[in-house]
């Protein structure tokens, strides 16, 4: 069952966290993920959010686990802890 890597983050140093996204992409495409939305226009209905927001899709939920565990995700992922707050989890999509 496909999973969905859900982000938000409030980013305070965009120098240091542009670091972080192109080791992480590596890690992401390398895992089998694509990415349905990167930033962009958002609307918020409820809840304070975060000003970046992404979305993911992964083969499985181990898939995406499996991504964050790696070397390479947690090599980019000093950059994003140095650089941004944020909040990351993963759903399984209903018949993905």
């Amino acid at each position: 069952m496909s999973a969905l890597w859900i982000a938000s983050a409030d980013v305070s140093d965009p120098e240091t966290y542009a670091k972080y996204a192109g080791p992480a992409t590596e890690a992401i495409e390398a895992h089998g993920g694509v990415f349905l939305a990167r930033g962009g226009n958002r609307v918020q209905f409820e809840g304070s959010g975060r000003a970046r927001n992404v979305v993911i899709r992964f083969p499985s939920l181990e898939a995406a686990e499996a991504c964050y565990n790696s070397p390479r995700y947690q090599e980019a992922l000093v950059y994003a802890e140095a650089a941004a707050a944020r909040d990351i989890f993963v759903v399984e999509e209903i018949g993905g």
